[in-house]
């Protein structure tokens, strides 16, 4: 049993890392409760393990008596004596016995101790190895799909990347390599699990800290950041240093850094602006090229309208309200954007004169179209030919409306 013991000890050493005295106490305190609860139960024993050669040496633990009840516990003193010359009534002394009388069962529970605690350091492992690097981008392998989730071998350790941390579009094969957010290491019932993330707004943010370097050093700092994974990304940034250009840091020569940056998340559109203190000027800055002809700030309901041209309008919300929902993220406030009417103006002389410089419409077509409630270019989504005819068009001019419309969107 000691040269198995002795090629345990050297395998784990070498191939897992585990400290050989960790071991040795592992093995000894599982074949000393194995033998406890079997052949020689109701005994107490002492069980050592010779670091160098495996070498196993079990004693049983006697009290000394003058008249013994249980020889599994006890031992009369003149045989105490023999063994330890002196031994008194009431000592304890110890009785080599035969390693081999510790039973099959104590072997097979060894065994078994030596496997739950190579699994309980590969955890431990797991978790020292790490533990350091969440927050920190990590580069490994896809290996499968499951259930959405995909796995990904990093080398020391499997991590999962929920379907909620994915990017919407972005499609992996087993065998791809990828580059991820190390986001958290979470503790479950089969030891810690390593999320990684690359719809974390953490993962663009720890980007910009690798390819920025005056983000990396402190000149630049990222005070704000917005983000939908895979369609846009908004963040505002300071400079601490007046001769530093805070966006055209981030941006970098013709380009440069921010190209990198947008290769790596697959496209995505990256917005780079300079942060104001004052949320009237964020507002301004974010809107851009969009320009606000009115600002009404409601700090009470920390609210801000917002009014814009009418050919602003489309570029301020962006597609599906993109825009707008960035914006607001991006200061902390919610917005109302809608269009700018100036006082005193004519509302339908104005929507008249708006379709027909969008869509070409004969002033009269326009006027008839406004009377019906379309009164903006955006009213036309989802107006079929039938609507109009039904409304007093003819069908010809009501395909022509449609068409123009269609060709102008």
């Amino acid at each position: 049993m000691s040269n198995e013991i002795l090629s345990v000890l050297e395998y784990m050493e070498k191939e897992k890392g585990i400290n050989r005295s960790d071991m040795i106490a592992t093995i000894a305190n599982a074949l000393k409760t194995a033998a406890q609860k079997g052949v020689n139960s109701g005994q107490e024993l002492r069980i050592d393990i010779n670091p160098k050669n495996g070498a196993l040496t079990a004693w049983a633990l006697l009290k000394v008596v003058d008249s013994v009840s249980n020889p599994k516990t006890e031992i009369h003193i003149e045989k105490a004596q023999a063994l330890k010359p002196g031994a008194l009534i009431g000592e304890t002394v110890e009785r080599e016995i035969d390693p081999s009388t510790l039973g099959r069962i104590a072997a097979q529970t060894a065994r078994q101790a030596v496997m739950q605690r190579i699994r309980q350091f590969e955890k431990d492992r797991i978790y020292d190895d790490f533990k350091d690097m969440v927050g920190n981008i990590v580069t490994g392998t896809v290996r499968r799909r499951e259930r959405g989730d995909i796995f990904v071998d990093l080398g020391k350790a499997e991590a999962m990347m929920p379907g909620k941390e994915q990017v919407p579009g972005e499609e992996y094969q087993p065998g791809d390599r990828i580059r991820c957010l190390l986001l958290a290491i979470d503790s479950t019932p089969r030891g810690p699990e390593i999320i990684l993330s690359r719809g974390s707004p953490k993962f663009v943010r720890r980007l910009f800290e690798l390819e920025v370097t005056e983000i990396a050093d402190g000149t630049v700092k990222i005070e704000a950041f917005a983000r939908e994974p895979g369609y846009r990304t908004k963040i505002a940034v300071t400079s601490t240093d007046p001769k530093v250009d805070p966006v055209g840091a981030c941006v970098g020569a013709r380009g440069a850094r921010v190209k990198t940056i947008v290769r790596e998340l697959g496209g995505e559109k990256i917005d780079i602006i300079k942060f104001y203190p004052d949320p009237r000027d964020m507002i301004v800055e974010a809107l851009k090229p969009a320009a606000p002809r009115e600002i009404v700030i409601d700090d009470k309901n920390h609210r801000i309208q917002i009014r814009v041209l009418n050919e602003d309008l489309a570029v301020a919300i962006g597609r599906k309200g993109q825009n707008a929902r960035l914006t607001s993220r991006l200061i902390g406030w919610r917005l109302d954007i809608e269009e700018f009417r100036a006082v005193g103006s004519d509302p339908r002389g104005s929507a008249i004169a708006s379709l027909v410089s969008s869509f070409q419409f004969d002033p009269a077509i326009a006027a008839r179209l406004v009377d019906m409630g379309i009164n903006s270019p955006a009213a036309f989504e989802g107006v079929e030919a039938d609507d109009l005819a039904g409304a007093g068009f003819t069908p010809e001019e009501a395909q022509d409306i449609v068409n123009r419309a269609n060709t102008a969107h």
